[in-house]
């Protein structure tokens, strides 16, 4: 923000000092080196028609009293012409060829040994003649006062303009708090809708974007439940007529499929559910992958849990959604491998959650479509024997606290899931 207003602000300050302030100054110094080389040639041109005792004291009386010069005589005196270079002063060059362009007499000058007044000697044939000036006659401060104010102007309307600036960027802050708390799946409270009338617009356009999400979230959970009741009624029903029939092949066939509906149903509703809102609250990630480890371990050890430190930080969570997605990777490395290892990681922005197993593992080509809803890989009837929804929830958990998951190989041959959560 402060770029915004300072580059153009300092682009516009050196412009005005190499082309303003330099052809100015250049001009004013050019034109106050003629003026003071045409008042010293009258001078000199005053005393050489007459070079007498009596007429050097009425020239020393004009030059005080119409150009303010002090002049003063060296008898027999001989002076050294000055050389320029390419370093000479611009006001120093300017002076010495205003005097070669009015004068007609030797002459050196000398800007610098005093810091009051400058020096001129002209040489006449019976002495020199020193001239001294005041510096203003060829160094202007009015350059110098153009700065400052320039430079101290510049500085109010920066002041000025960060006050309205921030004002501004205010709301735009705000606003992205509130983005950034909806995509982490947390709440998101209500905010004053103030500043430009663009930033108010977009503001009006997320409250409305929050509120279909959430009426959206509300509307698919009472359909799924109206679903689920209307689904598995009939299928209650059935359950209760199968059982009085007699033991039998096509009974034990229509129980099976009876009973895939059922895990089906759930499935769909699990994968529903993820959208219901649920409170967030803050919570030990470390003992709710224990919790879960230990369920999985009741009957075998096959999970083992790995921590890279200490005292892992509680974060804000809606515990059931994660703990679900953790259920349903964990089952699936317990289910088509031998071994599950998760590690817990953190570093400065977020915690991250590997869960690695000597499985099968799954292709590279297919690790961005089973993470959609409904999709299964063609593997053993009785191990894939869910609905391919898994992944997909565990996805959605993820995604809905603002973290990333991602498939990998583990270093066991089979997948790896990289679960990434913010703090």
């Amino acid at each position: 923000m402060v770029l915004i207003i300072m580059l153009p602000m300092i682009l516009v300050q050196i412009v005005t000092i190499l082309v303003f302030y330099e052809r100015h100054w250049n001009t004013v110094t050019r034109y106050m080196s003629t003026n003071l080389a045409a008042d010293i040639a009258i001078i000199a041109d005053h005393y050489a028609d007459n070079q007498t005792e009596e007429n050097f004291g009425a020239t020393r009386d004009l030059a005080l009293k119409y150009f303010y010069f002090g002049i003063a005589w060296d008898e027999g005196g001989i002076i050294t012409p000055n050389s320029l270079s390419a370093n000479t002063p611009f006001a120093e060059r300017m002076l010495h060829q205003s005097l070669m362009n009015q004068m007609r007499y030797p002459f050196s000058h000398d800007l610098y040994s005093d810091p009051d007044l400058i020096s001129i000697t002209i040489q006449f044939a019976e002495g020199v003649m020193t001239i001294k000036a005041s510096r203003k006659r060829i160094f202007s401060s009015t350059s110098w006062l153009v700065i400052l104010w320039t430079v101290s102007t510049s500085v109010l309307f920066f002041a000025i303009a960060l006050v309205f600036i921030r004002g501004q960027v205010r709301p735009i802050r705000r606003l992205a708090k509130a983005a950034r708390q909806l995509g982490l799946g947390r709440p998101v409270p209500d905010f004053k809708l103030e500043g430009a009338r663009e930033v108010r617009l977009a503001g009006m356009a997320f409250h409305a974007m929050r509120q279909r999400i959430l009426r959206q979230a509300v509307e698919r959970t009472e359909m799924l439940a109206g679903v689920s009741h209307d689904l598995r009624t009939p299928l209650t029903r059935l359950k209760l007529q199968l059982a009085y029939l007699p033991e039998s092949a096509d009974r034990a066939g229509m129980e099976s499929d009876i009973n895939e509906m059922d895990a089906m149903i759930s499935g769909y509703i699990n994968f529903a559910s993820n959208a219901v809102i649920e409170e967030m609250k803050t919570c030990n990630i470390v003992i709710m992958i224990e919790d879960i480890i230990e369920a999985f371990n009741l009957t075998e050890d096959r999970v083992t849990l790995n921590l890279t430190e200490d005292g892992m930080p509680s974060i804000q969570l809606r515990e059931r959604s994660i703990r679900r997605a953790l259920e349903n990777i964990i089952s699936n490395a317990v289910r088509y491998g031998e071994a599950c290892i998760v590690t817990v990681e953190r570093d400065d922005e977020q915690i991250q959650i590997i869960i690695d197993d000597d499985g099968p593992g799954i292709p590279k080509d297919q690790r961005i479509s089973v993470l959609r809803p409904f999709v299964q890989l063609n593997r053993d009837k009785e191990k894939n024997s869910g609905v391919g929804l898994g992944l997909s929830i565990a996805n959605d958990a993820v995604l809905a606290h603002g973290g990333l998951l991602l498939l990998g190989d583990a270093p066991e041959g089979g997948l790896r899931v990289r679960i990434q959560l913010p703090l």
